[in-house]
């Protein structure tokens, strides 16, 4: 460790520098001053890439298709939720580059050491199986509509890529989205131009009112905000002295732009009929010529890719948080096998109602991650963006405030809001037309008990 690295860190061993095609080593260490590289600039790929895919656009469909939203209501709304979470996103990707740690060893500081592993398992679970579930599923019944070929084979092949990317880690997963930002940005604006053209931007829903306007504002700052516990992954390798401003801008708008585009074209398709709920991705190139229906069915299997490269590195990287023992070299790589593995698993069972499941997932993971979001937020505020680099890594940091305010956001937020199948609260079980508000219930419960009980922190 040199002398202008914080002491009382764990400092990454190994030398990996910018090499592309080596297995990045380590795991949630400091990232050494001497490997330090890149500009913000590559964040725009970094988060465009992977929201060029499906599963962005099928946001939008479920605005019109399931919320019942008009063409317009949809756009205001999936714009104030993508708004919201690209915001956050911009915030906590800007204190990466000093910090040179991943997102979720920064939440150390307002949960504790051993608090953090309730946020650390609800986003192993949430990127590195969940997310990576629902993209494995769109990507690979893009590859079925394509090629004819058994959906568990193209589902097969869509995962081993995925995996391998993660395997090999940082630089490569980089690299990547970069080579398949502009191949995946000319196949969607073509393919966006046609739906466009064709759709009925009068087209006046199904009267989802207030209760599928809160819906959507809700599944589309889950979406976004999907991403929040992965900023600080990919900044972590910018020089420490990098443009905080230019940081969160460029991350921002890198997951804004993509989000807002693709989801306002997902709710134009929905105007156009068929069966955008149970064969989606047919129903939205079905109005397209067979030339540019080939190659967004081949786009959206890329763009699965390209999102669960990050699920899974970042999975990984939630997983190892946690404190997963692994060989030194191989500790991150062999975590991302796992995780892959396990959202291989868990995707087998998302072929069929992949669109009801997809909706449902959407909103749950709001209802953790609005919490969280909060509780990081804030202490951010408190600490004025300073960093106590050595409490990082200090086992016997302690901050109850976090752990107890993010429970008591979840449990009291999905008691009294949640509108789902399984459970329906106590709100809108008496006022229907209230719908789902649950994550900003959460949001303002958590934010606000943990001003409150931060001087519990050791």
């Amino acid at each position: 460790m040199t002398a202008t690295e914080p002491p009382g860190v764990a400092v990454r061993e190994g030398d990996y520098g910018a090499k592309v095609t080596a297995v990045e080593p380590g795991g949630v260490e400091f990232i050494p001053l001497a490997e330090r590289h890149g500009r913000p600039r590559q964040l725009l790929w970094t988060w465009m890439s992977p929201n060029l895919e499906f599963a962005t656009v099928f946001l939008g469909v479920l605005a019109v298709a399931a919320f019942g939203l008009s063409f317009w209501q949809a756009v205001l709304a999936v714009t104030i939720g993508t708004g919201l979470g690209a915001l956050a996103h911009g915030v906590l990707s800007a204190r990466g580059p000093a910090a040179g740690v991943p997102q979720m060893v920064l939440g150390r500081l307002p949960f504790g050491y051993w608090g953090n592993l309730l946020p650390s398992a609800f986003n192993t679970v949430a990127a590195g199986i969940g997310w990576f579930a629902v993209n494995s599923v769109s990507g690979a019944l893009a590859l079925n509509t394509l090629t004819g070929l058994p959906a568990w084979v193209c589902l097969v092949v869509v995962v081993a890529a995925m995996v391998v990317l993660g395997f090999f880690g940082h630089n490569l997963v980089q690299a990547f989205e970069r080579y398949a930002f502009p191949v995946l940005a000319v196949i969607f604006l073509a393919a966006s131009a046609i739906i466009l053209s064709k759709a009925d931007p009068g087209f006046a829903g199904g009267g989802g009112g207030a209760g599928g306007f809160l819906l959507t504002v809700g599944a589309t700052f889950g979406y976004a905000a999907g991403w929040n516990p992965y900023a600080a992954d990919y900044t972590r390798y910018l020089p420490p002295d990098t443009s905080r401003r230019a940081v969160g801008l460029a991350a921002g708008l890198g997951l804004f732009i993509p989000c807002v585009l693709l989801e306002v074209v997902g709710a134009a398709s929905a105007t156009l009929g068929g069966d955008v709920l149970g064969r989606p991705t047919t129903a939205f190139t079905s109005p397209m010529p067979s030339l540019v229906a080939n190659l967004t069915l081949l786009a959206i299997a890329l763009g699965a890719v390209s999102a669960n490269a990050l699920n899974v590195y970042s999975g990984a990287m939630s997983l190892l948080t946690m404190g997963v023992r692994l060989p030194l070299t191989l500790r991150r790589a062999l975590t991302a096998v796992v995780c892959g593995a396990a959202g291989f698993l868990v995707a087998l069972t998302g072929l069929s109602d992949a669109g009801h499941k997809y909706e449902s997932f959407l909103l749950v993971i709001s209802y953790w991650i609005g919490p969280w979001l909060a509780i990081v937020l804030v202490d951010h505020h408190l600490r004025r963006g300073r960093i106590p680099a050595a409490r990082l890594y200090d086992r016997a940091h302690r901050n109850a405030a976090g752990p107890i305010a993010m429970v008591a956001g979840v449990v009291v937020s999905v008691w009294l809001f949640c509108n789902q199948e399984l459970y329906v609260g106590l709100v809108p079980s008496r006022f229907p037309e209230v719908g789902d508000v649950t994550f900003e219930a959460g949001f303002l419960i958590a934010g606000a008990l943990y001003v409150a009980l931060r001087p519990l922190r050791r």
